[in-house]
């Protein structure tokens, strides 16, 4: 699976050919939660309001940019980058 971002110990990741809802993976410290792009916690939990809030804030700042990953990712393409928080 992809890395598609990381910062602050959190990493994210998307997978290819994926079921709908559009989402992506979040890890920090061994903990798992996938999100919606509307920062919806889909399943798990990253154990840390921290984590969460600035996952949060990275979707609102690249929404369009995951879901330009996402239609890549559907069609078997290569997934971009996107810029972590700084």
């Amino acid at each position: 699976m992809p890395i598609i971002s990381r910062f602050f110990g959190i990493i994210i990741r998307m997978f290819y050919d994926e079921h709908n809802p559009p989402h992506f993976h979040a890890e920090y410290q061994g903990k798992k939660a996938v999100f919606d792009f509307m920062g919806n916690i889909i399943k798990g939990s990253l154990s840390s309001r921290t984590a969460t809030k600035l996952v949060r804030e990275w979707i609102d700042f690249h929404v369009a940019e995951l879901e330009t990953d996402w239609e890549l990712a559907r069609e078997g393409k290569e997934i971009k980058w996107i810029k972590p928080l700084d």
